[in-house]
């Protein structure tokens, strides 16, 4: 069954639960680490044919029910003519971080075709692969791309960038405008192209109180999320250390919340009045322990659900590197087998 991903989205009844993994196009598939003893991860992004078949490396190992598009956070912000280099174990380096209102005056916003054309083409050849399952598009969230920029790379507590936003509250807004604008027309681009949902990865917004974020990151979100409505595919909002925000995070308008493993699943679906389906929860690290563990923690989130439609398994951050690929073709396959058994939980 292709649309069971979909259809959990909008919390439809489903043959049973959905599952796919946040980078499960990665470094523990032994053939993508054979690709990056040739190739940078951003010259990856950049060739279309190379990013299509790093997508499709899980879709042929795994029963997984969606695929998702292979790129980098930091795609649409080299399109803003952000000069960056991806430090290997480090993560994306600023060449030039903002520090001041005048830099992000000027920091410009990217005409549409001129964001990431390389992903739209990736994205064009993996559609003609997949025979009817869904493909993911994402882009990272205005908040984590503006904390990048503004930190220079990535940081344990974010104070460059929270000190930003509290000094330089009106620059702060039209940074947060111009990443806005550049993530809805980079998602935008991917729909066009045949993206059939697209997750925001608002992966360090856990930083912030709440009512930070409702003054510093909720308006724009919510404009993300009205501007894309009209694509008319399920979007996904993903955070880390969000268990404070998530009724504020229901607000911007997706139609999925994305858990990391932090919260128990069936408390963050409360907090969110159960208006949205919910994505989630395991822990990347159990994939690390021996397969009872794994099964242990997976059949204490499948309880939690109570057999609601619009649970959608996957891990609360992405898969580690040291990750066993055979545990996760069988975790697939256990999610799966048990859900489809036990939908007498209704």
């Amino acid at each position: 069954m292709t649309d069971r991903f979909l259809r959990a989205c909008y919390r439809q009844e489903t043959d049973c639960t959905p599952v796919w993994f946040m980078r499960q196009a990665g470094r523990y598939l032994p053939e993508y680490r054979r690709l990056r003893e040739r190739y940078g991860l951003m010259e990856l992004c950049r060739h279309p044919e190379l990013a299509a078949e790093i997508t499709l490396m899980p879709v042929h190992r795994f029963a997984v029910d969606a695929a998702i598009i292979f790129a980098d956070l930091m795609t649409p912000l080299e399109a803003m003519g952000v000069d960056f280099e991806v430090q290997e174990g480090v993560g994306p380096i600023i060449v030039h971080p903002i520090r001041s209102p005048d830099d992000v005056q000027k920091l410009p916003v990217p005409d549409d075709d001129a964001i990431a054309p390389a992903t739209m083409q990736a994205i064009q050849i993996v559609k003609g692969e997949l025979n009817g399952l869904p493909l993911i598009g994402f882009a990272g969230a205005p908040f984590t791309l503006a904390s990048y920029l503004v930190e220079g790379g990535p940081s344990r507590d974010f104070a460059q960038t929270r000190a930003f936003m509290f000094r330089h509250p009106k620059a702060w807004h039209q940074l947060m405008a111009k990443l806005t604008e550049t993530v809805v027309r980079y998602i935008t681009a991917q729909v066009q192209a045949g993206a059939d949902a697209v997750q925001i990865f608002d992966s360090w917004v856990g930083c912030l109180s709440p009512t930070d974020y409702c003054e510093f990151v909720l308006p724009h979100m919510c404009q993300l999320f009205e501007r894309t409505a009209p694509l008319r595919v399920p979007r996904i909002l993903f955070g880390t250390g969000t268990a404070t925000l998530l009724p504020l995070m229901r607000q911007a308008g997706s139609e999925v919340i994305g858990l990391d493993w932090r919260v128990p699943l069936d408390e963050a679906w409360q907090a969110l009045d159960f208006a949205v389906a919910v994505q989630g929860n395991l822990d990347p690290a159990v994939l690390l322990a021996d397969w009872a563990v794994v099964e242990r923690h997976t059949m204490n989130i499948l309880r939690r659900t109570k057999g609601k439609a619009g649970h959608i398994f996957n891990l609360g951050h992405g898969i580690l590197p040291q990750t066993d690929p055979s545990i996760v073709a069988r975790l697939v396959d256990f999610v799966h087998e048990v859900t489809d058994r036990q939908r007498g939980w209704r």
